[in-house]
């Protein structure tokens, strides 16, 4: 296969069902959390019609291609196929993440700066965030013939890097004791302060930074080289109380400012992440899959629990949605639940029923390994399991006879806006509005006739139906039908575009 192949690959994929499997499913099935199993590209492609643009987070952890047979998955592929492999998924991927969303990506050396190169192009070298450095191990190595390798990568990328907010992790109650230390009754709900000095030396120098601050005696206090904060700032700060001034012996005054542990509002202001991650370890995951499935049937080299926990916890909020396409036994979706966020998560393997189900149970149930105590985890919540099903469009390009109308609603309002559908209460042949253009879909009998020239052909019977399911809107609209009995002109005049099932529906490119 050639680069271009590769590129295009996403393209070709069939469009299939999801079929939902009801006994493997468990807890609260309308939680919004699914397990897939299947082919983690063709899955992609089933969802996207419903889930394009509602992702926050994306985390993955692929094979890394190093040349070793793990029990529960290939991870031997020669460099071009694990090339050829990522890209398509990447791509799909992107199409997920709402425009305030991130990727994440864990990777060892043997393939990291290859995916950095498919990832700049398919997400855009400007949205590039960071390549964090995970210490996986805390040392040995003994049998290592070269160096003691104790980490990996993880690569991180924006959708769109103007719409991503500030990363934040929870304050370290620790660091708060230690170096908070000062009250001020007037901001009681700001919390404790530390005092910060506004003078630096470190940025580049810029005059419009130094200049005199004037206190009350009216002697004027000038920096050593220049402020932090612009004269206008400094000023609000004299007037709320903000700043600090100290007098040193021989006379020197220094002036610090308030940084409170909370915002204006009480907001917790947290700490930054950053790009050195120290554990937890490897080994935590080990014990952690071993408490969950016994020695035996532990998964190989799993993630630990604390390590996503931080991932989710710096881009993502209670509610949000999280996607893992290469689930493995299940870690991401275990970590989601104990937090709050929804899930999708798609393992092509037998241990998506042998290891994630069981596991995600266990979580449901109230399970106490991993996070659980740090995220006060007791139980609840729950999940749908799916497995694909037929393709939707045969071979000959025929639609299949048992696809049911939402399924190919959904694909074909996908495939015109770009954007997943939302099916109406009711059934109805208007599908719904979109940048001003209204779309519907006589297919299947909707309106209640599925004889040869009836509820399927476009007609002025059945566009007067579909006129009054569309909630009076007037403007242009995409029809798609087995066909239309209207003429030209009269189409033109009533501001239709005809679109002939199947030969007209197309996957979107």
């Amino acid at each position: 296969m050639t680069r271009d192949d590769d590129v295009r690959a996403a393209d070709k994929v069939p469009y299939r069902l999801l079929e939902e499997v009801p006994e493997l499913g468990y807890g609260d099935r309308d939680a919004g959390n699914m397990l897939i199993q299947g082919d983690n590209l063709e899955a992609l492609k089933a969802l996207l019609p419903y889930y394009a643009g509602q992702v926050k987070c994306i985390y993955i952890d692929p094979p890394y291609n190093t040349g070793s047979a793990f029990e529960h998955y290939d991870d031997n592929l020669e460099h071009s196929q694990w090339l050829a492999m990522m890209w398509p998924r990447l791509e799909l991927l992107r199409e997920f993440l709402t425009e305030d969303g991130s990727i994440w990506v864990s990777i060892d050396d043997r393939e990291a700066h290859y995916l950095k190169v498919i990832m700049d192009e398919v997400f855009g070298r400007q949205n590039f965030l960071a390549n964090f450095i995970w210490q996986k191990s805390y040392g040995g190595g003994s049998k290592a013939k070269w160096f003691n390798g104790l980490h990996e990568h993880i690569l991180c990328y924006a959708k769109n890097l103007e719409f991503l907010p500030e990363l934040w992790l929870p304050p370290d109650p620790e660091a708060m004791k230690k170096y908070y230390k000062y009250k001020d009754e007037k901001f009681e709900n700001r919390g404790p302060y530390r005092l910060q000095p506004l003078a630096t030396t470190s940025m580049d120098d810029r005059p419009n930074l130094r200049y005199p601050i004037i206190l009350p005696n009216g002697r004027e206090v000038w920096p050593e080289k220049q402020w932090q904060w612009s004269r206008e700032r400094v000023e609000a700060a004299l007037a709320s109380d903000d700043l600090v001034f100290n007098e040193k012996s021989g006379g020197k005054i220094t002036v610090s400012y308030k940084q409170y542990f909370r915002g204006p509002q009480g907001e917790v202001r947290g700490r930054k992440p950053v790009t050195i991650l120290s554990g937890p370890y490897t080994q935590q995951g080990s014990y952690e899959s071993m408490e969950l499935f016994g020695l035996d049937d532990k998964f190989s080299f799993p993630k630990p629990e604390g390590l996503i926990e931080t991932i989710y916890e710096c881009c993502t909020n209670p509610g949000d949605l999280v996607l893992d396409s290469f689930l493995g036994s299940g870690t991401t979706a275990a970590v989601a639940q104990k937090m709050g966020r929804r899930y999708i998560g798609i393992e092509m393997g037998d241990h998506a029923v042998s290891h994630c189900v069981p596991r995600m149970k266990k979580v449901i149930e109230g399970e106490q390994g991993g996070i659980s105590k740090a995220q006060n985890w007791q139980g609840g919540g729950g999940f749908r399991f799916y497995r694909l099903g037929p393709p939707v469009f045969a071979e000959d390009g025929q639609i299949q006879p048992d696809i049911r109308f939402p399924v190919l609603a959904a694909h074909i309002w996908f495939a015109e806006t770009g954007s997943p559908w939302s099916a109406p209460a009711e059934p109805s042949p208007f599908l719904g509005a979109h940048d001003g253009r209204g779309l519907a879909l006589l297919y299947n009998g909707i309106l209640g006739d599925k004889s040869v020239s009836g509820g399927n052909v476009l007609t002025r019977k059945t566009l007067a139906a579909i006129r009054a399911a569309s909630d009076g809107f007037a403007g242009p609209m995409v029809v798609y039908g087995e066909r239309t009995a209207l003429s030209e002109a009269t189409l033109k005049a009533e501001g239709i575009t005809f679109r002939q099932t199947p030969y007209d529906v197309k996957a979107r490119k």
